[in-house]
């Protein structure tokens, strides 16, 4: 996804102007400008240091003293018989939240690139509107699961 962005946004910076609408009220008038450059570099930093920590956050986890971890039943899911398979878990829970993070930040970035390429056009900021009520959203749902699964402590097999 991040690959894509990068081709799809590199492809639209030449055809950007030089200074650009950045930030917009909610109804979706530009309210500040800058050179396009800057747009482009915050696009970048919006993207990779998200991703840096989101995705890196299970191998730092995996550095942390257990004592600093606060998930429900530690003793148990950070102890070394399930230490592998919770740090499985959380590389795959955080992998879903970053890509939801991403979504997000490329749809609000795609709208600034939109509205500059066709300022004449109306534009209504409704849809970013929604995406972030389904973002916080997503993220209510993705915190309670997490926390379902670390509070449940499956049953000893007998056989």
């Amino acid at each position: 996804m991040a690959v894509i962005a990068a081709i799809y946004f590199s492809a639209l910076y030449p055809k950007l102007p030089e200074m650009v609408a950045t930030h917009f009220s909610g109804n979706g008038t530009p309210g500040n400008w800058q050179p396009k450059s800057v747009l482009m570099w915050t696009l970048v930093a919006a993207m990779v240091i998200p991703a840096v920590l989101i995705f890196g956050m299970p191998v730092i986890l995996k550095a942390l003293p257990a004592a600093t971890v606060n998930i429900p039943n530690k003793q148990y899911w950070l102890s070394g018989e399930h230490a592998g398979e919770t740090q499985e878990f959380l590389a795959g829970w955080f992998a879903w939240f970053g890509c939801a993070v991403l979504l997000l930040m490329l749809y609000v970035f795609n709208f600034v690139v939109q509205w500059n390429l066709h300022p004449g056009e109306q534009r209504s900021a409704d849809g970013l509107a929604w995406l972030v009520y389904g973002f916080i959203g997503f993220t209510i749902v993705w915190v309670l699961r997490l926390m379902m699964h670390f509070a449940r402590k499956p049953r000893a097999s007998f056989f």
